[in-house]
């Protein structure tokens, strides 16, 4: 037993230079994998970047276009207020265009008989009506008939006279 003992039969230098050798290797082999990890990271981060610039960019194009979307809102009420105004001015006009044909077409007074011979002509007075004012009511203050006032103010709607309106006067 004792040529047993005396041997040299030891692994255990071999066996640790086995497993330096494969620690040597697996750190490399981890290198290279940290390497290629770091420049991967590297490469996410600028896409990160680059996502987070394209999103602002985005919030950015989304706020232009909510301001011009409550710009063009904006615009249709006051254009389609606009378009009101005009139909209710052409509703006002065409009334006024009905007045006047109906007054060209209804037959004029004749001048009454207070020596005049021809119809009542505008004299150069005009008169501004005021409250509680009728067309009787002018004629007697002005003396003048009160067909010959109305003879020289054809388009006057003498039921709906407004204050501050001008009625010609007749010669007298």
């Amino acid at each position: 037993m004792d040529t047993i003992s005396r041997e040299n039969t030891s692994y255990l230098p071999v066996a640790g230079v086995i497993v330096g050798v494969l620690a040597l290797v697996l750190a490399g082999v981890a290198l290279v994998k940290v390497s290629s990890t770091s420049k991967t990271v590297t490469a996410h981060t600028e896409q990160l970047t680059r996502m987070d610039t394209l999103e602002s960019e985005a919030r950015t194009a989304a706020t232009s276009s909510e301001r011009a979307s409550s710009a063009v809102s904006a615009l249709q009420r006051s254009t389609q207020d606009a378009f009101n105004a005009v139909s209710l001015e052409l509703g006002n006009v065409k009334g006024e265009i009905s007045k006047l044909q109906e007054s060209a077409k209804a037959p004029r007074p004749a001048a009454a008989a207070k020596g005049g011979s021809g119809p009542a002509t505008a004299g150069a007075g005009e008169y501004v009506i005021k409250s509680g004012d009728t067309g009787a009511k002018i004629a007697r203050a002005n003396n003048v008939s009160l067909p010959d006032l109305i003879a020289v103010n054809p388009g006057v709607n003498w039921s709906k006279l407004k204050v501050g309106d001008k009625v010609k006067l007749p010669k007298r």
